[in-house]
């Protein structure tokens, strides 16, 4: 009876020893508010939601080269030096390599740590020691091969927690890598668009200034035929030099946006240059989805969820510090004062060990350790939370601005229309004599501060087109984390 419960009490050591528990709360993903849907894209008022529906292409769904909607060569080219040239991304990408490999150094903890060794020496002990003895030797040869083991079973998860940690930790690392690209990316695509606006402005200017010569040569025409004033002649001058210098002035923020390009594709400003195309391409659609969707399309998010998981799982590794620590040790090898019987059943040598350690005071320090890992935990917690409210403004901003734009470019091109309209009929006054330049130059004034508006409106709706893009995550999902 006592040999059979020595069994069973060996064998639930031994289960013990090999399954262990894991200490500490499991992890549930936060709760994140989450509106049904987008307020921007609800019907207008007097419309009935079963009769609205809003517009989504299925073949400009966002997938991974999401700036090739725009159907833009220039463009893509751009983009495809950003994942070889941009430092920023490299930098990200290393960061990630680290955090994986602190996966590895966790998991190695799961197994024994093994020491071997050989030690050759002479050694000649005091005659005159205490405890020498008469006729013993006191000079010989020592031979040994040993080899040592240790372990330590990961009873309470310890071990099992802080692999938990680093493997979120190195997917949310995976997430910033995404959101690092995204943002460079989207930077890029921004900052193309703007240069882009700045050649449209500067086609208009340049245009304008032409248009304005001739009606230069006009008014000087006119002047010698005595039918102008020598003030029409001024007037009809200024506008056309205050146009060419407002022509010349964009090529100051121009330059700035070509050389901000150079930095992102990872080349030097000096030897890099975009030739002059101003912007003329098509506004694509980008198809909102769900806002549930967004949780798992944004990458920042995702970074700030595993980071979630990882402050938990330190919670059960604080918890494991109350726990005894046991250790196993072996050692075995080989010993002789002669190098002939060195290595044969003689010589063996070995040893079998364990201990056991409790720490019975710290002065409180592992309950503060472990209420340090709660309140991380909430921390980072609140920052899932405010991360997921960002994400919902950043759309809802994106597509407000692109509904008021869009509002504001139909609005502006009847402006336009309207300026053009008067510049004729002023124009036709003043060649008939009824007026005097002045209300030409008042009708050209207005014609080209509505174009250059127009053209400004263009460009903003490209930014936020882009921004949107990138609110929505840039066609990145949480399927794309490693599975570590």
């Amino acid at each position: 009876m006592t040999a059979s419960r020595i069994r069973i009490a060996g064998a639930s050591v031994f289960c013990l020893l090999i399954a262990g528990c894991t200490v500490g709360p499991n992890y549930k993903r936060p709760t994140a508010p989450a509106p049904p849907a987008f307020k921007e894209l609800a019907p207008p008022p007097g419309i009935p939601n079963g009769t609205w529906k809003q517009a989504q292409p299925s073949d400009q769904v966002l997938r991974g080269n999401w700036w090739e909607i725009y159907n833009d060569p220039q463009l893509n080219a751009l983009e495809e030096k950003v994942a070889i040239s941009n430092q920023t991304l490299k930098a990200a990408t290393e960061q990630y390599f680290t955090a994986r490999a602190a996966i590895q150094v966790y998991r190695a903890n799961y197994f024994p740590t093994l020491t071997a060794g050989l030690s050759v020496a002479r050694q000649h002990q005091s005659e005159n020691r205490p405890t020498a003895v008469p006729g013993a030797i006191s000079q010989y040869n020592d031979f040994a091969l040993a080899g040592q083991a240790s372990w330590e079973p990961d009873l309470w998860g310890q071990v099992r927690r802080s692999v938990e940690s680093a493997r979120a930790t190195a997917q949310a690392s995976a997430a910033d890598l995404a959101n690092v690209e995204l943002s460079i990316r989207s930077e890029l695509a921004q900052d193309y668009f703007e240069l882009r606006g700045l050649d449209l402005q500067k086609q208009l200017l340049d245009n304008t200034a032409a248009s304005y010569a001739d009606y230069l040569n006009l008014t000087q025409a006119r002047f010698k035929g005595g039918v102008a004033t020598e003030s029409d002649v001024d007037l009809a001058e200024t506008q056309l030099k205050s146009t060419q210098a407002q022509a010349i002035d964009v090529g100051v923020a121009r330059a700035q946006f070509e050389h901000a390009i150079a930095t992102l594709t990872g080349e030097p400003a000096s030897s890099f240059s975009l030739a002059q195309a101003p912007l003329s391409l098509p506004l694509p659609q980008v198809p909102p989805g769900l806002p549930s969707e967004l949780l798992e399309r944004r990458p920042d998010i995702a970074g700030m969820e595993r980071r979630a998981d990882a402050a938990n799982a330190q919670i059960g590794v604080a918890i494991a510090a109350y726990y005894p620590n046991i250790t196993l040790t072996g050692t075995g090898g080989f010993e002789s004062r002669n190098p002939g019987a060195w290595i044969q059943g003689p010589s063996a040598l070995w040893s079998l060990g364990a201990s056991a350690s409790e720490l019975l005071f710290d002065a409180g320090r592992r309950h503060a350790v472990t209420e340090e890992a709660r309140d991380n935990y909430q921390v980072t917690v609140a920052n899932y939370r405010q991360s997921v409210l960002n994400a919902f403004q950043e759309v809802e901003d994106n597509l407000a601005a692109l509904r008021i734009l869009n509002q504001e470019a139909t609005t502006q091109a009847d402006a336009v229309a309207a300026a053009q309209r008067s510049l004729q009929v002023s124009t036709t006054r003043y060649k008939e004599g009824l007026v005097d330049y002045l209300e030409v130059l008042t009708a050209q004034t207005a014609l080209l501060t509505n174009q250059r508006t127009q053209a400004d409106i263009t460009t903003r709706q490209f930014a936020a087109n882009v921004l949107l893009i990138k609110a929505l995550g840039g066609g990145w999902d949480t399927s794309q984390l490693p599975k570590l």
